[in-house]
């Protein structure tokens, strides 16, 4: 048995699970008429209600205390002060370097990263403001109107989920295409949108050397090469990355390559150079006040006491709810469209980082760790998956994000959808009873073996967990809070199960042996594998399919 679940705090919190669980939020509510007031906290423009979670304050109080029995206050002040707390990798994780405002100073082996930082930042600037003022132009003097960027994973989710969720502060000339899966398909039908003469590649690897990326970039400059010629490359492509002289060796000048650091985790980048298709898309003013609402949320993750402290809180909530309630998925539900790439930005935040089995000692966990996180935007998951949440088997609490004001005028829509906001908690939070059941197919009309063939399919638990966050409007300061909030959360969990959330060795096996399986689908040859997989391959290689 591991020393956390056999610790004292690990201890109470099981004790005080087996005690309360036949209890309901329901009774908690009718019980307590200040039970908002005491489980719900505000930042400026931020709301946190939670509760609605199946906690009492004597749970609160035993999560804090799981919370300092893992030194969690501590790990703030190593996770800020440039700390190499990425122990696999012996690195640093200082993103939060990358939102730190002029002025701030960072220590990192002793030397201060802000002056790097704030050189990069400028460079951007520069960049955006040539190719928004149409200053810098593609190879026949035209004006950038495409801006298409190339990368995967921290290099694609992050810029992708943001320009859709600011769109409304996107320029109106510019169009921002994101293309990550090797399969061709995506590149392809994103260059039938572009004309050649005004479109501006982005290839964003740190290594440049990860392979999905750099065949789609050597696919892209081939497209761009057959039309314009060799020479144009210089002027439409440019590189994010830690390697320079590959990237030169592209074709790119030296000049257009935007630094990255080893102390850049890809999918905490979108705050570095990562982010130059955002501030190309919104302006650098506006990636800026991304960053401001991000160091907000920093400085409160900083200075709030862990009972005040947003980050905290969720991440306190998500082990409950995980180790102690016996959730295995957790639901993403953003009632706001500009946000439909926010759950799947989070599956990698969150999934990639805390997805693991062993502890920071090397040691097999034997506690269950990160629950899959899904989600879908608005009322679309109303009409699909939510009808698990609401009378499925399984326990999966639920993060609701609604914004108190829309960018679009239609009132009636926006009263609408966070009406269906509010209405999906209370009502899973509520349930209907089976008195409540019944008294409503009698008013319907229904009586006798009519009515209770029908009532157990009117029977909703109600019981099951959320929280709501609210914000007054999504825009780039509110979206780099909310985005700094999440990760924040992930480190918390990371902390009290005693893993290592910075680095992801998980993404190597596959492709380790898909380097393998590649020279053999192009030869058309077969070695040793499995079974299944060997067969497979002979099977593509009968159909004569061309690879």
């Amino acid at each position: 048995m591991s020393n956390l679940i056999s610790s004292p705090a690990w201890r109470a919190l099981t004790a005080h699970q087996s005690a309360i669980s036949q209890r309901s939020l329901r009774d908690m509510f009718h019980g307590d008429p200040a039970r908002f007031d005491k489980f719900t906290l505000q930042l400026p423009g931020l709301l946190l209600d939670y509760s609605k979670n199946l906690i009492t304050e004597e749970t609160f109080a035993l999560l804090l205390n799981l919370g300092r029995q893992a030194k969690l206050e501590d790990w703030v002040t190593r996770l800020f002060s440039g700390d190499k707390i990425n122990s696999s990798e012996q690195r640093a994780a200082l993103h939060t370097a990358l939102r730190a405002p002029s002025g701030q100073v960072v220590y990192m082996d002793g030397k201060d990263v802000m002056p790097d930082v704030l050189r990069v930042r400028q460079h951007m600037r520069d960049f955006c403001d040539g190719v928004r003022h149409g200053t810098l132009r593609g190879y026949s003097g035209k004006p950038f109107h495409d801006i298409v960027n190339i990368g995967i994973g921290g290099s694609a989710l992050g810029p992708r989920m943001a320009c859709s969720a600011l769109k409304p502060y996107g320029n109106v000339n510019l169009n921002v295409h994101f293309v990550s899966n090797v399969d061709a398909t995506d590149l392809v039908e994103t260059l039938k949108q572009c004309s050649v003469d005004t479109t501006l590649f982005i290839i964003s690897s740190k290594t440049f050397t990860t392979q999905e990326t750099l065949l789609n970039a050597h696919s892209a400059r081939a497209w761009l090469v057959k039309r314009l010629g060799e020479h144009a490359v210089a002027q439409h492509f440019v590189a994010v990355s830690a390697n320079p002289a590959a990237a030169s060796r592209f074709g790119i000048d030296l000049d257009h390559v935007f630094e990255l650091w080893d102390w850049v985790g890809g999918r905490y980048s979108m705050w570095s150079a990562t982010g130059l298709p955002i501030a190309l898309y919104l302006g650098m003013d506006n990636f800026e006040r991304m960053l401001a609402g991000a160091h907000s949320m920093d400085r409160h993750f900083q200075e709030a006491p862990l009972q005040q402290n947003m980050p905290v809180i969720l991440g306190l909530l998500g082990i409950w709810h995980t180790n102690f309630c016996g959730a295995s998925a957790q639901a993403i539900l953003p009632y706001d469209q500009y946000l439909q790439y926010f759950p799947a930005y989070l599956q990698q935040l969150e999934m990639e980082s805390n997805g693991k089995r062993a502890d920071r000692e090397g040691q097999e966990i034997d506690y269950a760790t990160q629950i899959v996180l899904w989600g879908e935007p608005g009322t679309n998951g109303q009409h699909s998956f939510y009808q698990l949440i609401h009378q499925g088997t399984q326990h999966i609490p639920v993060d609701f994000l609604a914004p108190i004001a829309s960018h679009n005028p239609l009132g009636e829509h926006h009263a609408l959808l966070l009406a269906n906001c509010f209405a999906q908690s209370e009502a899973l939070m509520l349930g209907k009873a089976a008195a409540e059941a019944r008294a409503e197919l009698e008013a319907q009309g229904l009586q006798g073996t009519q009515l209770e063939a029908l009532l157990p399919y009117k029977i909703f638990p109600g019981n099951h967990s959320s929280n709501t966050l609210l914000f007054d409007m999504l825009d780039p300061y509110t979206l780099g809070m909310l985005i700094a909030l999440y990760e924040h959360k992930v480190f918390v969990q990371s902390v009290v199960w005693n893993i290592n959330p910075f680095d992801q060795w998980g993404v190597e096996l596959g492709k380790q042996l898909a380097d393998k399986l590649l020279p053999e689908l192009q030869n058309k040859q077969t070695h040793a594998h499995d079974a299944s997989t060997t067969n497979l391959i002979k099977h593509t290689l009968a159909r004569q399919i061309k690879i």
